[in-house]
């Protein structure tokens, strides 16, 4: 077996277990976090979370696939080290966006479900009626003609 062909078994090995892992992971923990950002919903945070995380794997494991190729023989070990960490560090990196990203989307989603009703108006809370027109806001009502 050439050097080539063992170095993309060791990065298919390492990044499908990672990401493997990190799914896992993240669908024990984020389950929790759904339940609460859909108000106690089980059912709609579980689909969200399967979701979230065919999603994941679909991403990760098309980045792992299209970042196989070794541009360069592999000649030596230290050859091998390096094609698998520049990888392997690229497959981290997008792990971690990805899941900084779910975490903000999902936490700007439970704020806006958590914060009071805006109050009426573009301006703020509208005024009670008082039965007279005050004009509109940019100076009152129009002069009269002559």
């Amino acid at each position: 077996m050439n050097a080539n062909v063992l170095t993309y078994l060791v990065y298919l090995a390492v990044s499908v277990g990672l990401t493997i892992w990190v799914a896992r992971t993240l669908t024990r923990n984020g389950e929790v976090f759904l339940v609460d950002v859909f108000r106690g919903d089980e059912r709609i945070a579980a689909a969200t979370n399967r979701l979230l995380v065919v999603g994941f794997y679909l991403v990760n494991l098309g980045f792992v696939a299209l970042n196989l190729q070794v541009s360069h023989p592999i000649v030596s070990t230290q050859d091998a080290i390096e094609a698998l960490a520049s990888r392997l560090g690229g497959l981290a990196l997008l792990l971690g966006v990805l899941h900084l990203v779910n975490v903000l989307i999902m936490s700007n989603m439970r704020r806006r479900r958590s914060a009071p009703a805006a109050p009426h108006g573009p301006y703020g809370a509208t005024p009670p009626y008082t039965g007279q027109w005050t004009g509109p806001v940019y100076g009152g009502p129009p002069a009269p003609r002559a």
